[in-house]
């Protein structure tokens, strides 16, 4: 799974690869890769090493095939010389009867060992014939004769009825050569199957002979010659040279020999050598190149591994340092061990962080300056302005000439000022307090709410906005219950300033999301204005206030950060500013659920929705 760099919040995580991880996917892609690389150029390198050794073989093949057919021919000549001078050839073709003659020579054919026995008179008419296999006819044997005649070759090639013959023809003579001729004797030998696996076993190879475009004989199995590629061997066998041929599902190398010279239906042998069969050992071969390569992926990958690891690990460590500053720690220890450019970095590193603290600490101490003068100021202005309308309206009161209500006139001018200045007291303090300082105890947060409102409905300016709130009933949470009350008192503050004088409207809604306390407070008004939005936590920052100092939404931001939540400003559809605070909260137990409902019926009416809900209008005082 590919890591994440961490982000910032609000910021998209963008995956990142190690460099470890990098390497490690480099040298595995190149291992694989170099061993697929390496398995083709051995499998190419020794398939046509093997190829190369099948042609070879094929042609020597070829080369002992003419030897043997030259002795063969020469041995058959002699043996048909030697048949024709025989007596009882001689007294069988003086004979003038061609029956007799047929009938004469059925005692000559099994001396000659033939598989063809034919003679003809001096005229050149056949007048005896026997062969081993029927089918062949006396009239084809009279047209192959008489082509024989015009041929000067020592052998002839007869076929019929799918037999096919190499022939010798011999005249056969009264007495010695040069007396009167008698007629003519032909042996021949077919060219079957058993002669196609003597050759065989001369060449060491499949053979096949062929008559034009037919198969007459072959080594070849009885499946294989019915295949589409035995018939394109034989209709292609004018290819001499060496060529592929795919006959069932087996491929051969294939060389074919002209054994008849230039007669019309060409007769050849063709040599097959088979390239599945010689191929064989480059599976073992190839699985074991893959074993290899594979080993080789796994221990390169685990020296690429241990080396990236031994040179990442300064280069992690120089990354968790550079998350730490990311988080504001300037102190996470550093690995600067070496002398190499990443130990240099390191220590450079190390530097930079040095001289930024350094740095921000300046900024620090000049931004606390800066702050304390306009807070000194901001309090200056403000504490004065309260002190001088508490000194007037007390001067005021000594006047005995003024009536109850302008004395009680006076008293509400000098109560608001004395309000005022305490405000400003309490929230520098609250900006003076740490978080050990919080006193967080297993409360109600709807009691916090009503204090809070208790405190708004002081102000006569908030008697005509509506306060409505609203609860599921789990309100109950860990919490320092007169802090959140302060927090909530500026909250429903600002929000009965914002709303207009009429028709205001203020919601405060209580919930849970998981384990978190919501609470919102919406009001009608006409919102944040840009200029502020930005900034509206930041201290002293105040916008259509007569007298705001500007630390409200800052000392509720501090109280709810102390408390490990947040509060966030939002704006609905409907134009509403919401802001929305969330509290770690406990699990509500059964009691104390039971004791929130019961304080919750106890201030306020339950409505149809089960939601507790209040609306307080502020009256006249």
């Amino acid at each position: 799974m590919p890591e994440t760099l961490a982000a910032p919040s609000g910021s998209t995580l963008v995956p990142r690869n190690r460099l470890r991880t990098r390497f490690l996917l480099s040298m595995v892609l190149i291992t694989a890769g170099l061993t697929a690389l390496s398995l083709l150029v051995v499998r190419h390198s020794v398939s046509n090493h093997v190829r190369e050794g099948i042609v070879q073989d094929l042609r020597n093949s070829v080369t002992n095939f003419q030897n043997f057919q030259h002795d063969r021919e020469i041995m058959l000549t002699h043996s048909a010389e030697l048949v024709a001078y025989l007596p009882i050839t001689r007294a069988i073709m003086t004979a003038p009867d061609p029956a007799t003659i047929q009938d004469a020579s059925r005692d000559l054919w099994p001396l000659t060992g033939s598989d063809l026995l034919a003679l003809a008179d001096r005229n050149g008419k056949i007048v005896a014939l026997h062969t081993k296999s029927a089918g062949f006819t006396r009239e084809a044997a009279q047209q192959y004769f008489d082509r024989s005649l015009k041929e000067e070759d020592f052998s002839h090639w007869w076929f019929g009825a799918h037999h096919l013959y190499q022939t010798f023809l011999q005249p056969v003579y009264f007495g010695k050569t040069e007396g009167p001729l008698l007629g003519f004797l032909i042996i021949g030998y077919e060219i079957d199957d058993r002669l196609a696996h003597e050759v065989s076993k001369v060449s060491a190879s499949q053979v096949a002979f062929s008559y034009g475009d037919e198969i007459v004989a072959t080594t070849l199995t009885a499946e294989q010659e019915q295949t589409l590629g035995v018939r394109e061997l034989a209709a292609g066998s004018s290819q001499s040279g060496p060529h592929d041929v795919e006959i069932g599902k087996e491929n051969f190398v294939s060389t074919s020999l002209d054994l008849s010279g230039q007669n019309e239906r060409p007769v050849r042998l063709t040599v097959l050598g088979s390239y599945d069969q010689a191929t064989k050992f480059l599976d073992n071969l190839n699985r074991l190149l893959l074993l290899l390569g594979l080993t080789a992926v796994l221990i390169g990958s685990g020296l690429v591994f241990f080396i990236s690891y031994t040179f990442t690990r300064p280069l992690a460590s120089l990354v968790d340092g550079v998350r730490a500053l990311e988080h504001g720690d300037y102190h996470h220890p550093l690995d600067p061990r070496g002398s190499d450019e990443v130990a240099e970095l390191t220590m450079a590193f190390g530097r930079m962080r040095a001289s930024l603290l350094k740095t921000q600490q300046a900024l620090l101490e000049s931004e606390q300056l800066a702050t304390i003068g306009r807070m000194a100021s901001s309090i200056t202005h403000d504490l004065r302005h309260a002190l001088a309308a508490v000194v007037a309206n007390s001067e005021f009161l000594l006047d005995g000439r003024l009536n109850s209500a302008q004395r009680e006139e006076l008293y509400q001018e000098i109560r608001t000022g004395v309000n005022q200045m305490t405000d400003l007291i309490d929230s520098l303090l609250e900006f003076a307090r740490t978080r050990e300082s919080l006193n967080p105890t297993y409360s109600n947060v709807l009691d916090s709410v009503q204090r809070a409102m208790r405190a708004v409905r002081v102000h006569p300016r908030h008697q005509g906005t509506l306060i409505e709130v609203h609860s599921n009933g789990q309100t109950w949470g860990c919490f320092d219950a007169h802090k959140l009350e302060r927090a909530l008192y500026n909250l429903l503050l600002n929000a009965c300033e914002a709303a207009p004088s009429s028709e205001g409207r203020v919601e405060v809604t209580i919930g849970r999301s998981g384990h978190a306390i919501t609470i919102a407070v919406a009001d009608n008004g006409p919102g944040i204005a840009e200029p502020i939005r930005d900034k509206l936590f930041h201290p002293f920052v105040s916008f259509g206030k007569e007298n705001g100092t500007g630390l409200g939404l800052t000392v509720v931001q501090k109280i709810v950060h102390d408390h490990g939540g947040e509060v966030l400003q939002e704006r609905t559809p409907q134009g509403q500013t919401v802001f929305r605070i969330t509290l770690p909260g406990g699990v509500q137990s059964a009691e104390h659920a039971a004791s929130d409902a019961e304080t919750a019926r106890s201030f306020l009416p339950v409505n149809s929705n089960q939601t507790t809900e209040t609306s307080i209008r502020h009256s006249d005082t």
